[in-house]
């Protein structure tokens, strides 16, 4: 039996509208028992909120964020804002009892994160942090593979995540050019290190470089991280390597893994995200190589979208599957998969990644 309930979206720019739409769309997408009501939308002033309101079909708009947790007709709330208001509104809306999505990175630090995780915990209410990219069918299929054994035991990893919208140095300074929390390692890098974890499972310790390639930019001083290298070594034995950049010229949505096992090979590039490369250490060396699977109905949350195999899955996709699971777990009353404790987990490492930059010298990350 369907029913509806009430969503709340704080933050109504490039992410508050993917949620929207995917919010609008995943009951006809997947059928879902809880069908989402567009109740109200929170911008920065009234009159963007009423921009917001009128262009993705909200009932109401506001510029108090406080108005939209408190509002009796939201009964979920999804955080789209920046990085530095992420806790406050998700303690506010725990501290009632209502299930919150929150964009990544989970707080503008480990601290913040910690707190939200306690909040969350203690709520019992359901809880959820958007890593997207993780989501797509081809990476889906990715963790079946390694999690059965079809590559045998996971003895390196490559990640990467790489954009050049910041390799002009011409290109003006914004807000995320200012602090930490937005530079590289705090935008780009939780997609790759929430993909490694996904993929391979926890990282032990690590090594890293973070670094501003462009200190300053018209309109001024640049005061986070353009790039990071990183080298870690995984619970399970496995050697990784990572490289996150906003200066990567030429990657317009560089988020990429290898993955090498005993007995086979994983290959991904998300330029290409409908495609995943397989090697099978099978049959007689003349005919092997990496086999390229094309996404179709057969892989993890495709044929909700489309019956023909290659057709291929996009950006919005992604959230509405994100979307999917956030209402399927508030029906089911249980948290799913990635929880706020693992959004907490990847902040711990690139809180252990930044610590390693300034000293130089191998971290364990269990003990950040």
């Amino acid at each position: 039996m369907m029913k509806e309930i009430g969503i709340g979206i704080i933050g109504g720019g490039y992410m508050g509208k993917a949620h929207a739409v995917a919010m609008a769309s995943v009951g006809a997408v997947f059928d879902t028992t809880l069908r989402p009501r567009l109740e109200m939308v929170c911008a920065t002033s009234a009159e963007s909120a009423e921009r917001y309101r009128r262009a993705y079909g909200f009932a109401r708009g506001t510029g108090d964020w406080t108005a939209l947790v408190q509002d009796p007709r939201v009964e979920a709330v999804v955080i789209a804002s920046p990085q530095g208001t992420h806790r406050a509104a998700a303690e506010a809306a725990f501290a009632l009892g209502k299930p919150v999505f929150c964009e990544k990175p989970l707080g503008a630090s480990l601290d913040d994160s910690r707190a939200m995780v306690a909040a969350a915990e203690a709520s019992g209410a359901v809880n959820m942090v958007g890593f997207n990219y993780i989501r797509t069918p081809a990476s889906q299929f990715a963790r079946h593979l390694v999690t059965n054994g079809e590559i045998g035991d996971i003895t390196w990893f490559r990640g990467e995540h790489t954009e050049d919208f910041y390799a002009d140095p011409q290109t003006p300074a914004t807000w995320r050019t200012t602090g930490m929390s937005n530079g590289t390692m705090g935008d780009l890098a939780p997609h790759m290190i929430n993909g490694a974890l996904a993929l391979v499972g926890p990282v032990n310790r690590l090594i890293a470089e973070v670094e501003t390639v462009h200190a300053a930019r018209p309109g001024g001083a640049v005061t986070n991280d353009d790039h990071a290298q990183m080298m870690c070594r995984f619970e399970n034995g496995a050697m990784g390597q990572m490289y996150f950049s906003r200066v990567a010229t030429g990657r317009k949505m560089g988020y990429c893994y290898e993955i090498t096992g005993t007995r086979g090979a994983i290959r991904f590039d998300q330029e290409d995200q409908n495609a995943l490369w397989l090697y099978r250490m099978d049959g007689p060396e003349a005919t092997r190589g990496f086999t390229k699977i094309l996404t179709g109905p057969a892989h993890p949350d495709y044929a909700p979208f489309c019956q023909g195999p290659g057709h291929g899955t996009g950006y919005q996709d992604q959230i509405i599957i994100e979307a999917k699971d956030f209402l399927t777990a508030i029906d089911a009353g249980k948290a799913t998969w990635p929880t706020f404790r693992d959004g907490m987990l990847v902040n711990q490492i690139v809180a252990a990644a930044l610590a390693s930059s300034e000293t130089k010298t191998w971290q364990d990350v269990a003990s950040f």
